[in-house]
């Protein structure tokens, strides 16, 4: 109880820089309008009864939630489903699945916050995408006597060193717990070395695993390659962050030496960098177009910036290759998720700091599926070499590939849990 009322003081605290940061106009950020109330815990009404209520923070989550969103409304069409985003990007990811959710924004993590949102929307049970976890949240939500399960649940051995640290935060968090689904054994060890009774704390696999590419994204991607030109060498940096666009950059310049019919897609991983990434690559004297101009994508076209979100997918069936970024900076990110590539087939690079997805990547490792990158001299010597090498860059996409359909299945137990 201390602990919980000394958070809620520093969150009193930190909040107004908090919501600044939120609402605060970014380009290629989606505006909060009026809804900015819902954070506030003023929700309006929901269509049904009883939700299931799911929490995904922000786009990442969103995208791993939205399968699991499309089998309950297969087993129930009649169960009504409520998300939550904290981040009005999220929100734009949830919009895409049309009428089988209702959205709505998290509320803050003040009690009287929460105590509104549930007289309101009143969730059966309440899921958690990956660690999202708020004491406040968990404990009124525990309190009214929803259950609450944490999906696709990972605990990287940084975070678990760092929650002993503070092991009566920790112990304030797991008490409310129904059950923790966890993405591979080393993440359920770390939950119950650190106190969660290993009863409730199960092994469900990755749902990023069970990643389905549609027909229209398949066809948009194919649309995307035509436009382009077939005849060019194209490869994407995905997901770039801070100080990784001059390295990328660096590396293309590279490679123009060699093969000036070279095209680099760079998709930094925050909107509000759209501009500077076009800027950065202009003074790098490249041609350079963006997605949202909507120019043609002309064969003198150097580097093309896609300012646009939720267009992974398409942007990757346009490419040869993929680069992902947030694995150059050093500790600061710990890479992103290479299954998006993969299950289009695409070779993978990437740079050496990955520690949030170890498991995905040593996977891909041990297939030879992707190559580790130190700098841009080594990343223009992979691309070289792919690009040269018609073959060996499709036998790396096809062992890209066979590493997530050995890995499916997550999804499946991930529901008997959640329905039982």
């Amino acid at each position: 109880m201390l602990i919980r009322l000394l958070y809620t003081l520093i969150l009193s605290l930190a909040s107004p820089l908090l919501l600044y940061g939120l609402y605060k106009n970014k380009p290629g950020k989606p505006s909060f309008g009026q809804r900015w109330k819902e954070h506030f815990g003023i929700t309006p009404q929901i269509n049904g009864k009883n939700p299931i209520w799911i929490h995904a923070v922000s786009v990442g989550e969103s995208i791993a939630a939205t399968p699991i969103i499309k089998q309950l409304k297969q087993q129930a069409p009649d169960q009504a489903i409520i998300v939550t985003t904290t981040t009005s990007t999220g929100a734009e990811q949830i919009a895409k699945l049309g009428d089988l959710v209702e959205h709505r924004y998290m509320p803050i993590d003040f009690s009287w916050c929460i105590r509104a949102f549930l007289k309101v929307v009143q969730p059966k049970q309440m899921l958690i995408m990956e660690t999202e976890l708020w004491p406040n949240t968990l404990h009124c939500v525990a309190k009214a006597g929803i259950p609450i399960s944490v999906l696709n649940a990972r605990l990287s051995e940084r975070s678990c060193q760092r929650y002993a640290k503070f092991q009566s935060v920790f112990d304030l968090l797991a008490e409310n717990l129904s059950q923790v689904l966890c993405q591979y054994p080393s993440d359920a060890e770390r939950f119950v070395r650190l106190g969660l009774d290993g009863k409730c704390v199960h092994v469900t696999g990755s749902i990023k695993f069970d990643i389905e590419v549609s027909s229209e994204q398949v066809e948009k991607g194919k649309a995307l390659r035509e436009t382009i030109g077939s005849e060019r060498c194209v490869w994407i940096a995905a997901s770039t962050h801070q100080g990784e666009d001059d390295i990328v950059l660096d590396a293309h310049k590279q490679l123009l030496k060699d093969n000036p019919n070279t095209l680099l897609m760079i998709v930094p991983r925050h909107p509000e960098r759209f501009n500077q990434v076009t800027e950065l690559a202009k003074h790098y004297q490249f041609n350079t177009i963006t997605r949202t101009s909507q120019h043609p994508i002309a064969s003198d076209v150097e580097v093309y910036i896609a300012d646009t979100m939720g267009e992974m997918l398409v942007l990757l069936g346009g490419a040869d290759v993929c680069f992902m970024g947030g694995s150059l900076i050093g500790d600061k990110v710990g890479g992103h998720n290479l299954l998006e590539p993969a299950a289009l087939q695409l070779p993978l690079l990437n740079g050496p700091s990955y520690f949030n997805f170890s498991e995905i990547t040593d996977k891909l490792l041990e297939a030879q599926a992707v190559t580790i990158c130190q700098n841009s001299n080594e990343i223009a010597g992979q691309l070289r070499e792919l690009f040269t090498q018609p073959e060996l860059r499709k036998d790396k996409g096809l062992a890209a590939y066979q590493v997530i359909e050995q890995n499916r299945g997550a999804l499946e137990k991930t529901l008997k849990h959640i329905l039982s």
